[in-house]
């Protein structure tokens, strides 16, 4: 069997954060109480890299949105890939996890990117669900409109529930949050990592069985803990969406203090 640390086909994996906010604990945990105080949670995009080959999964918000929803913004996430040698024009493969706001924009700033979307995903965005104000929330509809117009433009490719996106990249649906949100798993030399995204914000949301509040189905929101925990087989293969206790657990970039290397966990403290 090969051995994941020395295979050519294994993939290098990165968290980038680029925005912050400290909000009420309660936001963070459906059933939590309000006198609970607050905490931060912070925003990232992931890329995955192998050689040439550059994956980014999500694309963050930009100025405009951080101003409107009182998030701060501490830097473009597709201008902090450059600490990685990364253009905009070098992304070849976006994965969109699914289209809330802190994940769907600056899709704009990718000239050369194709997209993947989860079929689910794009008829909950623009279907019946949204004249409802409580579904709308997460979602700008501008960058719904964005994704439409990258379909008429043919850049963008849909999944089906799981699939192979590519040699050690795949990707699984997990509704619930979103009803199209899908989550990945890519092969690196730590083994096989589960970016979770918003299936789950915090491994609290997993270890408390509380779902973050913003959620279309509860129940599978719940199935989804379970799932994405069995795909990363591993506690520490299993990378949430906002914790900010990713970037307390995996080595920063020396570059760059707020991009951090999923394949090399903190040695823990003596």
């Amino acid at each position: 069997m090969t051995n994941p640390a020395t295979s050519p086909d294994t993939w290098e994996a990165y968290a980038v954060q680029y925005a912050r906010s400290i909000r009420p604990v309660s936001d963070f945990y459906m059933g939590a109480d309000p006198h609970d105080g607050s905490e931060p949670i912070f925003y990232y995009v992931w890329v995955l890299r192998r050689g040439e080959e550059v994956i980014l999964v999500d694309t963050g918000f930009n100025a405009a949105r951080a101003a409107a929803r009182k998030r701060e913004l501490i830097r473009c996430p597709i201008e902090a890939l450059a600490a990685l040698g990364i253009a905009p024009g070098d992304v070849d493969t976006v994965v969109i996890t699914h289209l809330h706001y802190d994940h769907a924009g600056n899709m704009d700033k990718l000239p050369n990117a194709r997209f993947v979307l989860q079929d689910e995903e794009m008829r909950f965005a623009i279907g019946r669900h949204m004249r409802h104000d409580l579904m709308r929330v997460p979602f700008e509809l501008s960058d719904v409109q964005l994704m439409v117009a990258l379909n008429y433009g043919g850049r963008v490719d849909f999944v089906d529930g799981d699939a192979e996106l590519t040699d050690g990249v795949r990707l699984h649906h997990v509704p619930g949050h979103s009803l199209g949100l899908q989550a990945v798993t890519v092969r690196t030399r730590a083994g096989w990592l589960c970016l979770a995204s918003d299936a789950a914000h915090f491994y609290g949301n997993i270890d408390r069985g509380r779902p973050f509040p913003i959620v279309a189905d509860v129940a599978r929101t719940l199935d989804g803990h379970d799932r994405v925990t069995r795909l990363a087989g591993d506690r520490s293969r299993l990378i949430p969406g906002h914790d900010p206790a990713v970037a307390e657990r995996y080595d920063p970039l020396p570059a760059d203090p707020m991009i951090f290397d999923l394949t090399r966990p903190k040695a823990p403290a003596a």
